[in-house]
């Protein structure tokens, strides 16, 4: 910085350099306890919060207990790690309520654990251009597709819409391969994978063809009414089939492999996870 030194920019008209160098050595003198005060503030905001902090975790993970099988799985170090990661989505996003004014914790915390359920193998993914959550109280009327729905994903909007009726009972039912979270998180990870942003790549480019090679006979068969290990609406497009082939994948992984082990594979290696690892889900 060019002209520019200490003792002259404490120089004022008609002072001395000397009353400029003792202005220096006191400011020098109270820095340490200006800073000292300033810490033992911030320390004791910190230690206010603390306890709201810590009954807000202590909330949550009674959530996750009670009704997210997912987590009871893991091991105590995971389940922090999954407490972490659930708390961080719902920091990130907004959540709407339609039909009812104020979305609770338990809702926030439940769809925000569908979404760490299915990237849990994966880095950190939080989604991130999907900043908002819709929740309806039960199927919804689009206006769009003048169809009612239980869930969609619209990248132009940045939001992932949910009916909470069937988001429950996609969980309340483990094991029958329908769950509205997990399928709309699916859409929203495929899109996120592609979208510009500090989010965009973490699939394999090789994996990802490999899954396409392995999934198009499939849809086909399903098309053809030649296999029924995948509901219909598996063979709407390439989407809709990795979306209900993450359903099946943590939902009947058992089948899943035995009957499609390539499928499942890739899948494994697409997630960097193993349902059939996961003891909770192994009887089905």
């Amino acid at each position: 910085m060019e002209g520019y030194s200490i003792q002259s920019a404490w120089v004022l008209p008609g002072q001395s350099q000397q009353t400029d160098t003792d202005s220096l050595w006191v400011g020098m003198l109270l820095m340490p306890i200006v800073v000292g005060l300033l810490l033992a503030y911030y320390y004791w905001q910190y230690r206010r919060n603390f306890p709201a902090r810590q009954a807000s975790v202590e909330k949550i993970r009674k959530i996750l207990i009670t009704y997210f099988v997912y987590y009871k799985t893991l091991t105590p170090e995971a389940k922090i790690t999954f407490e972490r990661r659930v708390i961080r989505f719902i920091r990130e996003k907004k959540f709407i309520g339609r039909g009812f004014a104020k979305v609770p914790l338990a809702m926030k915390v439940l769809v925000a654990a569908s979404a760490v359920q299915l990237t849990f193998g994966l880095p950190e993914i939080i989604l991130q251009h999907f900043n908002r959550i819709l929740i309806y109280p039960r199927q919804y009327f689009s206006v769009i597709t003048r169809k009612y729905h239980k869930g969609e994903v619209n990248p132009r909007m940045g939001a992932i819409v949910l009916s909470w009726e069937n988001f429950i009972e996609g969980y309340a039912q483990p094991h029958d391969s329908f769950n509205v979270g997990l399928h709309e998180m699916a859409h929203a990870l495929k899109l996120e994978n592609l979208i510009d942003n500090d989010e965009r790549g973490f699939f394999s480019a090789k994996l990802l063809e490999q899954w396409q090679q392995q999934s198009t006979p499939v849809i086909q068969q399903i098309r053809e009414g030649s296999q029924t290990f995948f509901r219909e609406y598996a063979a709407t497009d390439d989407e809709e089939f990795f979306a209900v082939a993450v359903e099946n994948f943590f939902e009947r992984p058992l089948a899943f492999h035995q009957q499609f082990p390539g499928l499942y594979n890739t899948l494994v290696l697409l997630l960097n996870q193993d349902p059939l690892k996961m003891n909770s889900l192994n009887a089905t």
